[in-house]
């Protein structure tokens, strides 16, 4: 009788723990399914009615203007682009960030190592060729076309010459099988495409 009772008592444990970790996964899983149909629809809502305006300020890079900073590419080993587009030795950078144009090395809108297709060998080169005015079409075609697939990449950025940093730096569209670059020679790139591949 005792063996018995207990026997019932432990079912019935067991019956109230079931029970109540039933009720838990099923409420569970409705507020999990409530938050899911809320967030699709806000989403709808937002893309529909608010499209995120571009802040892009298009620089035609005069020279002539007056400037006592510059902002650069900061990280090249030997090379750094300025935000007017010139290219420089590191050693020729002036203390306020921008290049010394009186250097023998100092080039503006340099499209050194650039294919035709907007691709580049060397980062700072495709910076400064992405900086020349008559590329403007080009990068307002390209955010025209991002502006779906891309806003919270691209709204961040605030001028031409970020967005030329921004879209010079290697995406996964340089990349192929996720860990070979379509082109290792031209990886870097301002263009509307992806770059070639290469034959193998």
């Amino acid at each position: 009788m005792m063996v018995l009772r207990r026997l019932l008592r432990k079912r019935w444990v067991l019956g109230v723990v079931f029970g109540l970790s039933l009720i838990y996964f099923l409420t569970s899983t409705l507020k999990q399914e409530e938050r899911t149909i809320r967030d699709r629809t806000l989403l709808e809502v937002r893309d529909s009615d608010h499209r995120i305006p571009w802040k892009v300020r298009f620089n035609l890079g005069n020279s002539s203007r007056q400037i006592t900073q510059c902002r650069n590419s900061i990280q090249g080993k030997t090379l750094l682009t300025d935000e007017l587009g010139y290219v420089c030795e590191r050693k020729d950078l002036l203390v306020n960030g921008c290049c010394n144009v009186n250097a023998p090395s100092t080039r503006q809108y340099i499209c050194k190592s650039c294919l035709a297709n907007g691709c580049c060998s060397i980062y700072e080169y495709c910076v400064s060729c992405c900086l020349q005015p008559d590329k403007q079409p080009l990068l307002e075609r390209f955010l025209n076309r991002a502006a779906e697939g891309f806003q919270n990449l691209f709204t961040a950025v605030e001028d031409h010459f970020e967005l030329c940093l921004a879209k010079c730096r290697t995406s996964s569209q340089s990349v192929q099988h996720e860990n070979t670059y379509r082109n290792p020679q031209a990886k870097y790139c301002y263009g509307e495409s992806p770059p070639e591949l290469l034959p193998v």
